[in-house]
């Protein structure tokens, strides 16, 4: 079968990224991208690539032509974007946060705007394929989640669904520069993040907290989130460091039994040894997660580190995992390793 993609906003970093991975996908075929800003150029005019695929304006996009549209719009861009694509009858990726939280009113806390397309929320799928992979096989409208929470609820799942965890979350995450987007901003320029490090919506402030407790809280919650993220000086990449409790007589090697058992033949979970530690170069340039579990013997702590590529597991290349799972094809199909600087693949799962 041959999947006909359409891309809207295709000259951000997770479009690109995404037709850096559909390009090389065997049964993909990108037959549109947009960009409101850059109509009428091609791709290889914006980045230095050898894609000549000619960007057209959305208004122009041939929705009868598709299968399925991926979105790369801004938040609170994607929702009047997604009606028209669901009213013409297309499946729809959304990599926007415009569709992962199914309460409106919960949604314009977070975003500080009012969600216009409240009646499409009920068909959307939180699209983590490893949590959610049958509800999403059947969908037509997938929430692709966000990089932070997808780092936190696969680090987390094992416990939560065991009712393992303590009632306590604190999270240092880190992430690379493209997780801000490719719009220049003071804060992402390179004079401000070279040889720096430093913390932005600490405690309970960041957007995709939402997220967290949403599907967190659905397992054995509810749970007291605390979240620190952190600007990494690099291009990508999501480290996150999560501190939580356990019970006190649950040894290393049975809390890292219960992540072996729960994520048994997941193709993108990369486990590692007890005590190893999750790093960067662990993921970067693959659909990879790999979680670290380091256990305080005597005590009631445990430390979890998980890492992804921002870009990839984060956005773009859960979005095509969760296009092979809708349209039936294997989850792996396109998502080969990239290897590239850092991609590494040591220590794969005991």
């Amino acid at each position: 079968m041959t999947i006909k993609v359409g891309i809207f906003g295709a000259t951000g970093y997770t479009g690109y990224e995404l037709i850096h991975i559909l390009l090389r996908h065997p049964e993909a075929e990108i037959v549109f991208t947009t960009s409101e800003s850059s109509a009428g150029s091609r791709l290889s005019d914006l980045y230095p690539c050898p894609w000549d695929l000619l960007l057209i304006a959305s208004a122009e996009a041939p929705l009868d032509a598709i299968d399925v549209a991926f979105l790369c719009l801004p938040h609170a861009a994607s929702m009047d974007m997604v009606r028209r694509v669901r009213e013409a009858g297309v499946r729809a990726i959304d990599l926007s946060a415009d569709f992962r939280i199914p309460d409106p009113a919960t949604y314009e806390r977070w975003y500080k705007t009012p969600h216009t397309a409240p009646e499409l929320l009920e068909e959307a799928v939180y699209g983590l394929v490893e949590l959610h992979r049958e509800h999403i096989s059947k969908a037509e409208l997938i929430a692709n989640p966000g990089c932070y929470p997808t780092s936190v609820i696969l680090g987390l799942y094992p416990l939560a669904r065991k009712g393992l965890l303590g009632r306590k979350i604190i999270i240092d995450s880190k992430s690379g520069v493209s997780g801000a987007g490719r719009t220049p901003k003071l804060t992402t320029h390179f004079v401000e993040v070279n040889e720096n490090l430093s913390p932005y919506s600490i405690g309970h402030s960041h957007r995709h907290i939402a997220e967290m407790e949403q599907e967190l809280n659905a397992l054995n919650g509810p749970y007291e989130i605390i979240f620190s993220p952190h600007l990494l000086p690099v291009n990508r990449g999501i480290l996150s460091t999560i501190y939580v409790e356990v019970p006190s007589d649950l040894t290393a090697e049975q809390v890292h039994e219960i992540y072996r058992e729960t994520y048994a033949g997941e193709p993108f979970i990369h486990l590692l040894p007890p005590g190893q530690v999750a790093t960067l170069r662990h993921t970067v340039g693959s659909n990879r997660c790999a979680i670290g579990l380091t256990r305080l013997e005597g005590t009631n702590s445990l430390i979890v580190t998980t890492s992804i590529d921002n870009l990839v597991k984060g956005a773009s290349g859960q979005a095509v995992q969760n296009m092979n799972v809708m349209f039936g094809l294997p989850e792996t199909m396109g998502l080969g390793e990239d290897r590239r600087q850092g991609a590494r693949g040591e220590g794969r799962s005991a």
